[in-house]
């Protein structure tokens, strides 16, 4: 398997572009390559190229482009997970599989039930881990796509937002509120773009439920069982996928 880099500046063939400190320290430190080694390099939108490690030293760790490679296709639905903050580091894992599975966009969410710091969520680090995950993630998985990191807002931002394209939400089994299976969207028309909202540990308020539904959000739920928080977008994206044809 060739090795891939994450490489911003990798926008065309012919260019010599400068690897992130952190995949440099990669590609030096770990795989320990020798100049004149051949890797891929992307740009995280879509964009990946044949290269050359031509140099590496106190100013850098330079790669020349010099053949377009036909990336791994992206699903044809652009979705964005919007998915409320979770304890530890469950957020972590949520943003690794959703980057895998082909999310466009991930967008934290601080609920009436989030059980996070408000320090840790303000933090700059905790951010730039995040999009260090998503990074990783896509070189694993063969995207040549990152998904876009939010800065967390509050749910009831979130759910007044009314872009394009399906808004749906998943409720828990037993939420006192009506609702569909999401096995119901087998017969809708495919939307181009989806954004797929996910609760925390302790669910919904039934505040946050009655906004849902007055800003005509499509509430839906995975089925009789009560998923963990952190496995119910897992579960959610590939049963949309398999239902919009891309799995």
């Amino acid at each position: 398997m060739n090795n891939r880099f994450y490489a911003p500046e990798a926008k065309d063939i012919n260019l010599r572009v400068r690897l992130p400190e952190d995949e440099a320290t990669h590609l030096t430190k770990v795989l320990r390559l020798e100049i004149g080694s051949r890797i891929h390099v992307f740009d995280g939108q879509g964009h990946e190229f044949r290269g050359k490690l031509v140099r590496t030293d106190h100013t850098g760790t330079f790669v020349d482009t010099f053949e377009p490679i036909e990336p791994a296709p992206e699903s044809p639905v652009s979705i964005i997970l919007a998915q409320a903050l979770l304890k530890g580091r469950k957020f972590d894992q949520v943003i690794r599989d959703a980057t895998m599975l082909g999310v466009s966009a991930i967008q934290p969410l601080i609920t009436s039930y989030t059980d996070v710091p408000k320090s840790t969520i303000k933090r700059n680090s905790t951010q730039e881990r995040w999009r260090r995950i998503s990074v990783s993630s896509a070189k694993q998985s063969g995207r040549a796509v990152v998904p876009t990191i939010e800065s967390p807002i509050s749910i009831e931002q979130h759910l007044a937002q009314k872009p394009s394209g399906s808004r749906l939400m998943l409720i828990e089994p037993d939420a006192q509120t009506s609702y569909k299976r999401l096995d119901s969207l087998s017969t809708d028309i495919v939307p181009s773009q989806a954004i797929i909202t996910i609760g925390p540990e302790g669910g919904w308020s039934n505040n946050e439920l009655a906004a849902a539904r007055k800003e005509a959000w499509e509430l839906l739920t995975l089925g009789s069982r009560t998923l963990r928080a952190d496995a119910a977008p897992v579960a959610a994206i590939a049963v949309f996928l398999f239902l919009w044809g891309d799995l």
